[in-house]
C-alpha cells in the first residue's frame, strides 16, 4: 500500500455555471467538476495557482485530496484539464472521484534511466516504442511512473518488453507482455546515408479551382467552431 502523503487542494462549491464562470477566473479561481461512478457530480472552484502547482507535480495519475467546505474530503484523479487556446492558461478541470477500496485503471508514464552500451560505444540510436502503459490497481497503490533501466541494451539484439517492467505488488500492467518498449538501432551505413541524401523533386501541377481565392475564409456571418473546452463549464 502506498502510504505517501496525498497532495491536497482546498475547494468551494459553486453555483455559477456557463459563461458566468469568467468572473471566477478574473478572481484567480478555476471552475471544476467532480464526478465518478455512481456518485452525483459536484461543481466546485479552486485557487488557480494552487491547482497549477498540484497538477504540475501530480499529473493525471496521482491521487489528490480535495477538501470542500462543509463536505467530506474526496480522493480524486485529475482526469482532464482544458486550456485556453491562445494564452495556454488552465480554464477548467475534470476531477474523477475514486473509492479507495475499488480498483481503477490509469495511464502511467515510463521513465527511462541508465546508460546503454550500444548507444555509448556502438553509436546506436535508442528507440522507445512506448512512453506510457496502462495499469490496474487500488487507488492507494497507484504509482507516479515506472522506471525503465536501459543498461540491459548492451547490443543491437537486445530489447526491453512489457514483461520486463518492474512494478510494485498490487499493480498490474495491462499492456500485452510481448510488446516492445525499447531497442537500440545500429548506425546507418554509408550507403543508407547516401540514399537519404538523395533529393527527388516532384512537380505537382496546380489544379484550377482547387486553390481558394485570396482572402476567402469562413462564410459571411459564420463563426469558427468553438473548442470543446469553451462548451464545458
Amino acid at each position: 500500500m502506498n502510504v505517501a502523503v496525498k497532495p491536497a487542494l482546498a475547494a468551494q462549491k459553486r453555483e455559477i455555471t456557463g459563461k458566468k464562470v469568467s468572473s471566477l477566473r478574473r478572481n484567480g479561481l478555476i471552475p471544476a467538476v467532480i464526478y465518478g461512478k455512481n456518485i452525483d457530480s459536484v461543481n466546485i472552484s479552486m485557487n488557480i495557482a494552487e491547482f497549477n502547482k498540484i497538477y504540475k507535480d501530480a499529473g493525471g495519475n496521482t491521487i489528490v485530496l480535495v477538501k470542500i467546505e462543509g463536505e467530506n474530503d474526496k480522493n480524486v484523479l485529475i482526469h482532464r484539464v482544458d486550456k485556453d487556446g491562445v494564452s495556454g492558461y488552465v480554464i477548467h478541470a475534470d476531477l474523477y472521484e475514486v473509492k479507495m477500496t475499488e480498483k481503477i485503471t490509469a495511464k502511467v508514464p515510463l521513465n527511462f534511466t541508465g546508460d546503454s552500451k550500444a548507444v555509448r560505444e556502438m553509436d546506436g540510436m535508442l528507440i522507445t516504442n512506448k512512453n506510457e502503459v496502462e495499469v490496474e490497481c487500488l487507488p492507494g497503490d497507484l504509482i507516479h511512473d515506472i522506471e525503465v533501466n536501459i543498461e540491459t541494451l548492451d547490443d543491437f539484439e537486445k530489447a526491453i518488453h512489457i514483461s520486463d517492467l518492474k512494478v510494485p505488488q498490487g499493480v498490474v500492467v495491462l499492456d500485452e507482455p510481448e510488446e516492445t518498449v525499447a531497442t537500440v538501432e545500429p548506425p546507418r551505413s554509408e550507403e543508407e546515408m547516401a540514399e537519404l541524401e538523395e533529393v527527388v523533386e516532384e512537380v505537382i501541377p496546380e489544379v484550377e479551382g482547387e486553390k481558394a481565392a485570396e482572402g476567402e475564409g469562413a462564410a459571411e456571418g459564420e463563426e469558427a467552431p468553438q473548442g470543446e473546452s469553451e462548451k464545458r463549464e
